[in-house]
């Protein structure tokens, strides 16, 4: 794990590029986390962390081949790295451990 922690926006933009896998590219991604958390990100809420995280190590990016569908525009396309994936693991690690007891921590069961 990194000495500086993830952002939860930047953690949730590592899982999409998981989740989405050849698919992941800028508008797919930012339509996914929007539908997956109920709430809109503006462009630059995807772009720059993507952009951010791609700078620690933890995504590449190539550009795919023109698309007809696109009038011959090339898409971005991200890829998580093994420092991607290594950062999830330990995240999920630390979650997991963080959220065991949350049923015992809620007020209306301790009643």
């Amino acid at each position: 794990m990194t000495e500086k922690y993830l952002s939860r926006p930047e953690e949730i933009l590592l899982l999409a590029v998981w989740k989405l896998r050849e698919n992941a590219y800028g508008l797919a991604i930012r339509n996914f986390i929007q539908e997956m958390t109920g709430k809109y990100w503006s462009v630059g809420a995807v772009y720059v962390p993507l952009e951010r995280l791609e700078n620690r190590g933890f995504l590449k990016s190539h550009t795919s081949d023109p698309k007809p569908e696109r009038g011959g525009r090339r898409k971005r396309l991200f890829q998580l790295t093994r420092a991607g994936l290594r950062e999830l693991d330990e995240l999920n690690r630390i979650n997991a451990v963080l959220w065991q007891d949350y049923r015992r921590l809620r007020p209306e069961e301790n009643t």
